[in-house]
């Protein structure tokens, strides 16, 4: 069953195409789509030069048409977190999806299993992610009950470790081994390799604290990998990394392909790290269009709420422009964002004025939309170039 968001396109927003920024309402989503390529071609060129394979983060954009771009730019496939979210892009033609998280429930393993089949039929592969032997043995039960005479698609399973971020996964060493062997045991399954996300590292602001971080973490990796193989058991593949670790674990020698999503967008958390010299330049990409609905004395009101944006990595930065000046974000509740002048700024923003802010966390800001307002020529005197679906807007199971 297809557990997706398919909100059909308002005549309105397809006559939007071509027409001015100015004309697109508010509060908007809206991609920067210049500054977005700009950031892929730059993550696909890294991984060309270092030699590494390259799996962004599905969850973070939900859309399947942006990530046939990032497979046409050089990526293997995508992650996801949920099974909607695989479903979603597997029914926009995206076959090379990896659930880099746990399912236990039989339901969704049977549809996961039948997953498997579907995009094994179109020659691509499906991956998941495991921490228990009974997590094995279900998932083996339901790809069993899919085949039919031993035959049928093979799933690329995944052994997480628990590398610091305290949520999913086992301790590094000796459990690995166990369910590597369970692994074996059951023909649909393939032990495709160790999954190892260190999230927390993502964002400390440092360079040298994540570097450092980093170092620890690879040692864990290497001590488990050394035990699996000197049990025979071949790891293919070390994946995980994020958009603030990403130069670490490619210069490791240990992981074989990278995670990161953010990237793509940059939201102000991530932007809030000092950036490695050796990282790529990203930038902002991803913005909500906001509009000034009161102007006083001290301050101003935009209609771009909590319900435009998520908060849990902070309120969202605003993009600073002519004439406005510099401003600070307040919260001003579901509906409404408190807008001050900022570092010596004295000017309060007028009616009517349009505010850009960069949310603090992209993921759970982009579930929020049902689409994305594709712009190219810039924010101020671009034209909007296309409508951008949310396949997998609400992809919570």
């Amino acid at each position: 069953m297809l557990h997706t968001t398919k909100t059909p396109l308002s005549e309105d927003l397809k006559r939007l195409v071509g027409q001015p920024v100015a004309a697109i309402d508010t509060p908007a989503l809206v991609v920067d789509l210049d500054a977005m390529q700009r950031n892929l071609s730059r993550m696909a060129e890294f991984a060309r030069k270092h030699d590494i394979r390259w799996r962004p983060h599905a969850k973070m954009h939900k859309s399947s048409a942006i990530a046939k771009l990032q497979m046409q730019a050089g990526a293997v496939g995508v992650c996801v977190q949920k099974t909607s979210e695989a479903e979603a892009m597997v029914a926009g033609g995206v076959h090379d999806v990896y659930i880099s998280n746990e399912v236990i429930a039989p339901a969704k393993l049977a549809r996961v299993a039948e997953l498997a089949h579907q995009v094994a039929a179109e020659r691509g592969q499906l991956a998941i992610a495991v921490d228990s032997l009974e997590g094995i043995r279900r998932l083996a039960n339901a790809m069993n009950d899919r085949r039919r005479n031993g035959q049928g698609a093979i799933i690329d399973v995944f052994i997480e470790i628990d590398i610091g971020q305290g949520r999913c996964g086992i301790a590094p060493g000796r459990m690995a081994v166990d369910l590597a062997h369970e692994i074996r045991k059951h023909p649909a399954l393939r032990f495709a390799g160790l999954q190892a996300y260190h999230g927390k590292a993502q964002h400390l602001r440092r360079p040298q604290a994540r570097r450092d971080t980093i170092a620890n973490v690879v040692q864990d990796v290497q001590f488990t990998r050394k035990l699996l193989e000197n049990e025979g058991l071949h790891v293919a593949l070390v994946t995980g990394a994020g958009t603030g670790t990403l130069v670490f674990e490619a210069a490791s020698g240990v992981y074989g392909e990278l995670q990161a999503g953010s990237f793509l967008f940059m939201d102000a958390d991530y932007a809030a790290n000092e950036r490695d010299p050796a990282q790529p330049q990203f930038e902002h990409a991803l913005f909500v269009k906001s509009q000034v609905m009161s102007s006083g004395l001290l301050h101003a009101v935009c209609d771009a709420g909590h319900k435009s944006h998520a908060i849990d990595s902070g309120l969202p930065t605003v993009l600073t422009l002519e004439p406005t000046g510099p401003l600070d974000y307040l919260n001003g509740g579901d509906e409404h964002g408190l807008l001050k002048p900022a570092d010596g700024n004295q000017r309060v923003p007028h009616l009517d004025e349009t505010i850009w802010l960069i949310p603090g966390h992209c993921d759970p800001t982009v579930n929020l939309h049902n689409h994305l307002v594709g712009v190219v020529g810039g924010l101020e005197h671009g034209k909007v170039d296309k409508i951008i679906r949310v396949d997998a807007r609400g992809a919570l199971t």
